[in-house]
């Protein structure tokens, strides 16, 4: 499995979510994105965590 660097990011600003729209069919999905700005765990942790609870319900 590849390493992952964990990268801190500081702002003095609180940043606007991330949003997207994505059609699949003739459903249309609008996502919005945010993270804790109180979370210990990086988004290369919580990726790696979901892959491994997904692979452990196969």
């Amino acid at each position: 499995m590849q390493a992952v660097e964990k990268v801190t990011v500081k702002t003095a600003e609180r940043a606007e979510p991330m949003k997207f729209v994505q059609r699949l069919g003739s459903t249309t999905y609008k996502i919005s994105v945010h993270f804790s700005e109180t979370s210990k765990e990086t988004m290369g942790d919580k990726i790696l965590r979901l892959i491994r609870n997904e692979a452990a319900n196969i």
